[in-house]
Parts: C-alpha cells; structure tokens; sequence
C-alpha cells in the first residue's frame, strides 16, 4: 500500500541531501574562503572544545541518515504518524542548519545566534513528540537515538555559539573575570542538560553532554590548549562531568536499564 507521506519523505530526503552538501562545501571551498575551525579560532574563548570533539559531528549525520532513510520507508514499516509529525520541526530544523553554516563562516556571529536559536527549538519540539509517544526498539533506534544525540550537542553548541556572539561584541563580563563567566557558564549548561536528561531519560543524551565536556577539558588541561592556566575551570568540568555521570545513572535505574544488563 502506498504511504499517504511518501511525497513527504522524499522532500526530507532531497533537503538531507542539500544541507550536507553545504556542510561538505563549507570547509571543502571553503565557504567565504575560511572553515569553520578557522572562524572559531578567530573568536577565542575559555568554553571552546578541543578540535576532535567535533568529530561527533560525523556520529550525528550518520545518525540522521538512518532517520531519513526510516522515515522514506527504505527500512521497512515506519511509523508514518510520528514521522509525520517529526518532519513538521525536522525540515525546517536542516534548512537552519544549512543557513547557520552561511552565517558562520560570512562572520554574522549575531545572526548565526538567530539561526542556531531555531535549531534548538526544532529540536525541542522534537524531543517534546518523542517523549509523549511510545516507541517500539526501530523508533528507539531511528528516531529517539538520532535525534537525542543532535539534541544533546545542539543544547552545548548554543551555549558555545553565544559565548562567541559576546566575544566579537568586544563584551567585558561587567568586570568579571571571564574565567568566572566560563565556570558561571558550564554550571548553567550542566543544569539545563541535567533536567532535560532527567525528563527526557535519553542516555543518549546524556552522553554527548559528557562527550561535549570532555572536549572542553581536554582543551584545558592539553599543551596546544590551555595548558591548565585555569585550574578552577579544570574542576568544574570535572564535577560536572560526576554530575552528568550520576544523572545517566539515575535515568538507567528508572529505566530498569542496569537489570536488563545484567540478564543479557
């Protein structure tokens, strides 16, 4: 039987396509002559990951290769419901994603804070259908799983990308210190993702924020970063990385993860 949204998902798969050929273009050209490593290091701040971290961007468009690719049909059954609703906040969500990239490397860091805010918000809308739905072990694995990962890294891309956004304002911190604002900051960002991760109770989740801050310590304590220059900080990431831990250990026990676990 042919599927009422299968006109639907071919759009989502041509739009996949368009806005990682952008993402391929953007450091392949490069965009406006510059990649986005080089218009990151151009802003430099105390919440910057090291370079590597950014590979998870790899693990997020394979992921949402898998969704664009169950979504379609091309897996077998779907739930063509819940896609449906999904791809409502999803296109819109890649055409951001492609914009953002324009933005980024064209130095209109004000509006690339803009284009990333409707990002997060596609993403949230997201996370919002998934949590009200009852998934079966393919919705888990193609649609919960891709989407809390990109979830996961969008929420720490937008803290950093703000950062950014006062760094090439030329903002002072009101005479604080900016390694007190980067604490201030990785504090805040471990609270909003500690109570999204609690309600969502995705580990998936939960991991790219430790992955995300992980990256940042790294940067810290490595030579080619910072050296440990700013042992307070060092600390910080270290308990909130205890933190996230503890979080993900909390949603596996609601989840009765750890007892499956141990059968299997």
């Amino acid at each position: 039987m042919k599927s009422k949204y299968l006109g639907e998902g071919i759009v989502v798969a041509i739009t996949f396509v368009a806005m990682m050929s952008v993402n391929v273009l953007a450091n392949t050209l490069p965009i406006n002559g510059v990649t986005s490593k080089q218009v990151s290091d151009s802003y430099p701040n105390l919440f910057a990951p090291a370079p590597t971290t950014f590979a998870i961007w790899g693990v997020i468009y394979l992921l949402l290769l898998g969704y664009v690719l169950y979504q379609a049909g091309i897996l077998g059954k779907n739930n063509e419901k819940l896609n449906h609703e999904i791809n409502k906040y999803f296109l819109p969500n890649m055409v951001a994603n492609g914009v953002w990239l324009v933005t980024w490397h064209y130095g209109i860091i004000w509006l690339s804070v803009m284009v990333m805010g409707v990002i997060l918000t596609t993403l949230i809308k997201i996370a919002n259908l998934i949590k009200k739905n009852k998934l079966g072990v393919k919705e888990r694995a193609f649609i919960a799983t891709p989407m809390s990962v990109y979830f996961g890294w969008i929420t720490v891309a937008t803290i950093a990308n703000i950062t950014v956004f006062l760094v090439s304002t030329g903002w002072n911190g009101w005479g604080i210190s900016q390694e007190a604002w980067t604490i201030a900051i990785l504090l805040i960002g471990a609270g909003i993702g500690i109570t999204r991760l609690l309600s969502d109770r995705r580990v998936a989740y939960g991991l790219v924020l430790i992955w995300a801050y992980y990256g940042i310590w790294t940067q810290h304590i490595s030579v080619d970063g910072f050296g440990g220059q700013y042992p307070q900080i060092v600390r910080t990431l270290i308990f909130c990385g205890v933190l996230f831990l503890a979080a993900e250990i909390i949603v596996l026990l609601k989840k009765g993860k750890i007892m499956e676990i141990k059968k299997s």
